[in-house]
């Protein structure tokens, strides 16, 4: 399904700030501070949990695009039915700590029901970074062909939590920026960077081909509105400064 007009000049001029509640996160306070902080921090659009309640929520706070993420094309119906204008597969970084993770197949066959069940919807799937590099370019030409709107890159970021050692912004974002450097060069699709990036490596995810960014965690760990809204204003400015770079 084309995206939205408005949606589809923002991904033309590679301008995309799309802020993540999280795809495990139905704590209706937390998430419903998320969308108030994409609402004025000027985020292009807000990806929620798979639930209808916080569809209800989200279109009570915001005039943002609502995308819905989860594993279950089901869910993603029911969101959409709820006013949901936007679906995604992913992201699964939090389900690998769980031991939860899926096969080459199993996002083909995710993929293809929901295309079959929400065919008027813009479907996003995220790479799982897991995969080898060329089972990842396998995969986006896959879900090109399968008629996917739009792909999202992803970082081992569960894991760089997890560890004790201390990780530049930088190497942070190396995963996700390299994994969407080498997947543009054999699609054609918008490429979302997501995973451990900040405003300091937006203009990299920019340059190595991606549409746009997701942000969650560099948002959501900061303790008070303001700070969040600050992040977020900071982010918006480092990609409106690579979309001018690009005319």
């Amino acid at each position: 399904m084309p995206i939205q007009t408005t949606l589809k000049e923002k991904f033309d001029q590679r301008s995309v700030i799309k802020l993540i509640s999280g795809i495990n996160n139905f704590d209706a306070k937390s998430v419903g501070s998320m969308i108030q902080i994409a609402e004025k921090g000027n985020a292009t659009y807000v990806d929620i949990a798979a639930s209808t309640e916080l569809v209800h929520l989200a279109l009570s706070l915001t005039r943002l695009p609502i995308c819905v993420s989860s594993v279950s094309p089901i869910s993603l119906l029911e969101c959409v039915r709820a006013g949901a204008e936007l679906v995604e597969l992913g992201n699964f970084d939090s389900f690998y700590n769980q031991g939860y993770k899926l096969s080459f197949a199993d996002v083909v066959n995710l993929s293809m029901k929901v295309r079959d069940l929400i065919p008027e919807i813009p479907l996003c799937v995220t790479i799982p970074y897991l995969f080898p590099l060329k089972a990842q370019i396998k995969l986006a030409e896959k879900l090109e062909d399968l008629g996917v709107d739009i792909l999202q890159t992803e970082g081992l970021v569960t894991h760089l939590r997890s560890n004790k050692a201390k990780y530049t912004l930088i190497e942070k974002a190396i995963p996700t920026v390299a994994t969407t450097h080498v997947l543009s060069k054999f699609v054609s699709v918008p490429i979302l960077c997501s995973s451990g990036i900040s405003d300091v490596t937006i203009p990299l995810a920019v340059k190595a081909g991606a549409s746009g960014v997701g942000i969650c965690s560099c948002i959501k760990e900061l303790n008070s509105d303001v700070a969040m809204l600050a992040t977020l204003n900071k982010l918006v400015s480092s990609i409106d400064s690579c979309s001018y770079s690009l005319v």
